[in-house]
């Protein structure tokens, strides 16, 4: 789910969009939220399963993690493929895409757009495995939000450790407000609805920061 469509998501230009979301903690047993009064909400769709598999790369000195960018290949998914997440722009995180390749090797053209960050090269630096329920929360304008509950696997192939956690996310789609005011009022109560089922807010900034223990 993304704040605006791709250019390009199949021919040669990357895609490009801008997430703008929240995430929350929660135990293996919590209960999913009851969305009752969210702003431009009148219907919760049924649970779509999703098994993602994510590999992340970096060079040996992090100097992707060092600016605030992500690399990583992932097979699953609507929006399977190479992404580049980062940096920030305003309240959300630029993400540009390129479909998958024909083997698992680092596409030239996402080599090249890494180039401004990092020239070294790259290598693995973790694995997230990811068994996603998504939700998408409508509108009479058409989808305001997507949630995910997200139960991860994450190995931090550097160490060889591996954590598993249970997240949520949710992130603002094509029918969401896009004045500062209405965005406030309906991430607020969406935070109310959150903490009604008892999800807090997230201790770790990314699943990739999570998962090398950060």
């Amino acid at each position: 789910m993304t704040e605006h469509p791709s250019e390009s998501p199949s021919g040669s230009e990357p895609s490009r969009v801008v997430e703008v979301e929240r995430k929350y903690d929660v135990d293996d047993s919590t209960p999913l939220p009851v969305w009752v009064g969210i702003p431009g909400v009148d219907a919760v769709s049924s649970g779509e399963v999703r098994e993602l598999d994510a590999r992340y790369f970096d060079t040996v000195d992090a100097r992707l993690s060092r600016a605030g960018i992500a690399l990583r290949r992932r097979t699953g998914g609507p929006d399977a493929g190479w992404h580049i997440k980062g940096p920030r722009e305003g309240d959300g995180r630029l993400e540009i895409g390129w479909p998958l390749g024909e083997d698992d090797s680092i596409p030239d053209a996402v080599t090249e757009t890494i180039s401004r960050w990092a020239t070294a090269p790259l290598t693995p630096l973790a694995r997230i495995e990811n068994t996603r329920t998504a939700y998408l929360l409508t509108g009479t304008a058409g989808v305001v939000a997507e949630f995910v509950d997200d139960r991860v696997r994450a190995t931090d192939l550097r160490h060889d450790v591996q954590r598993e956690w249970r997240e949520w996310e949710f992130e603002l789609g094509p029918a969401a407000p896009v004045d500062a005011a209405g965005r406030a009022a309906l991430f607020d109560a969406v935070e109310r609805v959150v903490s009604d089922a008892g999800g807090r807010d997230a201790s770790s900034g990314s699943k990739l920061a999570r998962a090398l223990g950060f």
